[in-house]
Order: structure tokens, then C-alpha cells, then sequence
């Protein structure tokens, strides 16, 4: 997944009832896959496969040709691939079939898990809006270190760190370590800070999938810009 976050499987999600009449869908391990699509009036039908995952990520395969080198997108940006003309709103314009016919996703149960978090994000804790701690790999010594996410401009720190092909440990900004310092310990890493389980593996308490804290206007990466398209959707 994105940024390596991990999923949980142990939870349930949707009944039976609630996908028997998706066109596609398949149980996979921790997500549901189902046939979707967008359709442009100049270009037609672009479809894909979603996956729906427990934690609130949405990942679309797109297929709109044979080999289409787009891989794996955000509805977001299989919306603007699409070609649609009124693009910015995927939650009405990707669609999934429903007895046969096309559904926008907003009408569905598939959002169900995506809207959770995207409420969670704005919960407080202690006043403020709630990450848990990330790590990020030295390009050097391959060593992972940690990222504490408790501010706006600590989130923009770990941010830019992930966009930076050349990242090293020298260049943390708050901790004056090199490449020579210990990696943190496995049995350490486990705790990261989740509210709700201290070696919680990733939930909606402590994973944020976009915010006003962790997003910025001036970034250009597709994480930001789908952030920016989807508060406006």
C-alpha cells in the first residue's frame, strides 16, 4: 500500500448482503475488489478495479486500455486520467455496477470505511489532530528512523523526507544523527504512539489519510493535490 502503511485484516467489513449485487466483487485477504469505472462524454467508459480497504484506503487499478501504464491511482487521479470533463468529484463521477446498473460510489456502502477516517482525521486529541509516529529508510545505510508527526511542520518534515529519493540520516533536522548511530531496535518500533493500542499496527485512531495538518496547498505530489481535489469534492 501508499507509504507503506499496514492494513489490518482482523477486522470485519462488509456483509455479504451488502456486495452480492456488485458487479466484480471479490474478497481478498484485508480489502474487497469490485469493477469501477468514470465516464467522460468525449472519451467513454474508463474502467478499473477498486479495492476497498478496511483502514479507509481506496486504490483503483486502472484498465481502460490493454496496457495501460497508470498502475495503481487514487480515485482522484483515475477520475482527471479518465479524461472527465467535470473532474474534482469523484465520489459522484467514479462508479461501480450495482444490478446492472452504474452507481456513483457516494451512493454506496463502499465509502463506509473511507468516511470513517476521513472523520477521525478531524477528531482532537488534546486539541489538535492526532498522527502516529512514521519511519522512513536512509538512502546511505538503509537504517529506518523515526518520525515524530505531533506538528504541522514536523509533518512537513517526514512529508518532504518521503519525496526526497536521496534522503539520509544526516538531514533530520531535530535529531543530530549520522549514519553510524544504531538503528532503533524491532521491539522499540512496535510503539508508535497510538492512542488506542500501544503496538497498534495501524488504525483509525492513529492513521491520517489527509488533513490540514499533514497536507499542504504549495506541494504539487499527488498526495497533496488529491487531498486539495477531495476536501473540495
Amino acid at each position: 500500500m501508499a507509504n507503506g502503511l499496514e492494513r489490518e485484516s482482523d477486522l470485519a467489513m462488509f456483509s455479504d448482503d451488502e456486495l452480492k449485487e456488485l458487479s466484480g466483487m471479490k474478497r481478498v485477504g484485508d480489502y474487497v475488489e469490485v469493477t469501477c469505472g468514470c465516464t467522460s462524454h468525449r472519451y467513454g467508459d474508463a474502467v478499473g478495479r477498486l479495492r476497498v480497504f478496511v483502514n479507509g484506503y481506496l486504490e483503483i487499478t486502472c484498465e481502460c486500455t490493454p496496457g495501460c501504464q497508470e498502475g495503481k491511482l487514487s480515485p482522484a487521479a483515475f477520475e482527471k486520467h479518465s479524461g472527465r470533463e467535470t473532474a474534482r468529484k469523484w465520489k459522484n463521477n467514479v462508479w461501480v455496477i450495482l444490478n446492472g446498473e452504474k452507481v456513483p460510489l457516494c451512493k454506496t456502502v463502499l465509502l463506509k470505511y473511507y468516511n470513517q477516517v476521513s472523520k477521525t482525521a478531524n477528531r482532537s486529541h488534546n486539541g489538535r489532530t492526532y498522527h502516529r509516529d512514521e519511519f522512513v529508510h536512509c538512502t546511505m545505510c538503509d537504517k529506518l528512523r523515526r518520525f515524530r508527526l505531533r506538528t504541522r511542520e514536523e509533518c512537513r518534515i517526514h512529508h518532504d523526507a518521503l519525496a526526497d529519493a536521496n534522503w539520509k540520516c544526516s538531514d533530520l533536522p531535530y535529531d543530530k544523527i549520522t549514519c553510524d548511530d544504531e538503528e532503533e531496535r524491532a521491539s522499540r518500533r512496535v510503539y508508535r504512539g497510538c492512542t488506542r493500542s500501544p503496538t497498534c499496527k495501524g488504525c483509525t485512531s492513529c492513521v491520517c489519510f489527509g488533513c490540514d495538518i499533514c497536507r499542504f496547498s504549495d506541494c504539487s505530489c499527488q498526495t497533496c493535490t488529491d487531498f486539495t481535489r477531495n476536501a473540495k469534492a
